[in-house]
């Protein structure tokens, strides 16, 4: 199918891939994980043929003046590689989520009703920049029984066409239908529109990429969209806390890695613990280069730090993702002030308090409105790994139809089974 006639080919593209989810919603656990670890083998192999794909994409990202940290989204060195096939081999040693019964409970009539796990049926991912990605959507596509149409950026082009080979041999080596996972072989943005507008091929969209992609995606897609649009994640200092602590935590959720969307990206302190714990945090700050953009009442406490990198906050700066060495800084005046603050101006991604204080953690835990809600520990955790999904597929700040990190039952629905002998209703 020849690409450039784009209607044609996205039709051709949705056949295959509702063909394909037929055969995989009814393939064996047994199979799924053949696949899995078939393309975990073949990505170790395939090193030297992956470098030189990849290095196509490194040059043409130079040549047209990519800045550099954009460039390294696009590297797969040997550890990335090492790693995605490692997250393909521990996705197929995790049980399988479809077929799962749950909550069956036997009716006075002599029904039994329950509910069954199982695959959505076709996902479209329109992703950027990060090849990986395309190994870790098919992964979990290959193990949650679905099938995925996969558009990764054009600037990753020649990456992602290799690591699409390497998954359809190991589809096809475990005895399951190459079309299970598909990528748009067109860098064509039309593409992207009919993808996001054939409800009778595709059952969700799941993009994964900047704000703009996201806004655009959401904003056009006849398909439900599992989406998050920003990562303006806090942490709270509370009245009572483990300052120690609290300093070591709250320097990880910012400093570990500034350009994750579960980056910390808001400070908000206590007054009754602003004049003890913002100079320390201020000083690690200044020493990392970090600028704090503050409150007047915790600028006037920081100016006193050598070195501080000072900005007086606008009210932008309160739903600010920065996703660089910037964080915003607030004093409150204690924790309704704190979560009033946080559901105004986060994006609903991930909150976290540090205190010692338990009825106050657990007001937290119940009334801070995020997808990910934490108590003592950082933000950076947000993160479908850690959370032992094996792997994620994105974070979602919707409330329907998943939340938080998208792992394997993310990519399941729950259907009503009913189990009778016989029984009729009077």
């Amino acid at each position: 199918m020849n690409p450039t006639d784009i209607p044609a080919y996205m039709a051709h593209v949705g056949v295959a891939a509702r063909a394909a989810a037929t055969t995989m919603a009814a393939a064996s656990t047994a199979a799924k994980n053949a696949a899995l670890r078939a393309l975990a083998r073949r990505l170790r192999e395939a090193g030297a043929d992956l470098a030189q794909h990849n290095e196509l994409d490194l040059a043409a990202a130079r040549s047209a003046g990519l800045a550099e940290p954009l460039v390294d989204r696009l590297k797969l060195t040997p550890a990335v590689i090492a790693t995605v096939a490692e997250g393909c081999e521990q996705l197929a040693a995790m049980p399988d989520p479809v077929g799962e019964l749950i909550g069956i409970k036997r009716r006075p009539t002599g029904i039994s009703v329950g509910q069954m796990r199982v695959p959505l049926g076709v996902f479209g991912m329109i992703y950027e920049s990060r090849p990986n990605v395309t190994i870790e959507a098919a992964s979990l596509a290959i193990k949650s029984g679905n099938a995925a149409v996969l558009r990764g950026g054009s600037e990753a082009l020649h990456s992602n066409l290799a690591l699409w080979r390497l998954v359809q041999a190991a589809l096809v080596e475990a005895g399951l239908p190459a079309d299970a996972v598909q990528l748009v072989e067109t860098t064509d943005r039309a593409a992207v529109g009919r993808l996001i507008a054939m409800p009778e091929y595709v059952d969700v969209i799941i993009p994964r990429g900047g704000k703009g992609l996201i806004e655009r995606i959401s904003a056009e897609a006849r398909v439900p969209v599992i989406k998050h649009l920003d990562g303006n994640c806090h942490t709270y200092i509370d009245a009572e806390v483990d300052i120690a602590q609290a300093l070591v935590v709250t320097d990880n959720a910012k400093t570990q890695k500034y350009s994750p969307c579960n980056a910390t990206e808001s400070l908000l302190v206590h007054a009754a613990q602003a004049s003890a714990f913002l100079p320390r945090i201020g000083a690690i700050f200044a020493a990392k280069g970090v600028e704090m953009r503050c409150c007047p009442e915790s600028k006037a406490i920081l100016a006193a730090v050598p070195g501080a990198q000072l900005v007086d906050a606008t009210e932008a700066d309160w739903a600010e993702e920065y996703l660089a060495p910037i964080i915003s800084v607030k004093i409150v005046a204690g924790l309704d002030d704190a979560i009033a603050h946080i559901n105004r101006h986060g994006s609903h991604h991930t909150d976290a308090i540090l205190t010692t204080n338990h009825p106050n953690a657990m007001r937290f835990l119940r009334e801070v409105d995020s997808a990910s809600v934490m108590v003592n520990a950082s933000t950076r955790f947000a993160d479908g790994f850690e959370y032992g999904l094996g792997a994620e597929i994105g974070i979602s700040t919707d409330k329907f139809h998943a939340r938080g990190p998208v792992g394997l039952e993310g990519l399941t629905s729950l259907k009503w089974v009913v189990l009778g002998q016989g029984e009729i209703r009077g």
